[in-house]
């Protein structure tokens, strides 16, 4: 439903995003035709890249329970309490391995940056992720921090 907000994610609560933004991963589309759908659990994510973008904006649009759903139930943390203090800015993909339709393994190197909204102190995550793809369904297993 392009145009309309959406603050219910299949997995839980989230914040309003509505579907004719700009989508947070900076695909360039709208996040009712690129990350909405998956956090309202409409299609999958077809590659890890896919994957990391959707659950990069499921941290600018605070949705936990997709982060923790597209988790790997080996790695998975019993809960998850995002700060709401951040605001996730930018989001570069630096490289990609694998991770694609017709792959069962892949991983996406990316820069995430954000902003303390209390002192406006920037920041960045660089991280390599690994991904492995069961079931037909993409999950972030994990990742390596980089300086």
């Amino acid at each position: 439903m392009v145009g309309r907000s959406s603050p219910q994610s299949r997995h839980g609560t989230m914040g309003f995003m509505d579907d004719d933004a700009r989508c947070p991963c900076l695909s360039g589309a709208t996040y009712g035709a690129c990350c909405g759908p998956l956090h309202r659990g409409v299609r999958n994510a077809a590659t890890a890249e896919a994957l990391m973008r959707s659950r990069y904006s499921a941290f600018a649009v605070g949705d936990a329970g997709y982060l923790r759903a597209t988790w790997h139930p080996t790695t998975r943390p019993a809960s998850l309490e995002l700060d709401a203090g951040l605001q996730w800015r930018r989001l570069d993909v630096v490289a990609t391995s694998a991770g694609g339709p017709f792959d069962d393994a892949g991983i996406v190197e990316f820069v995430a940056h954000h902003r303390d909204a209390a002192t406006g102190e920037r920041g960045r995550l660089r991280e390599v992720s690994r991904f492995v793809r069961e079931g037909g369904r993409w999950f972030y297993v994990d990742g390596d921090v980089a300086p």
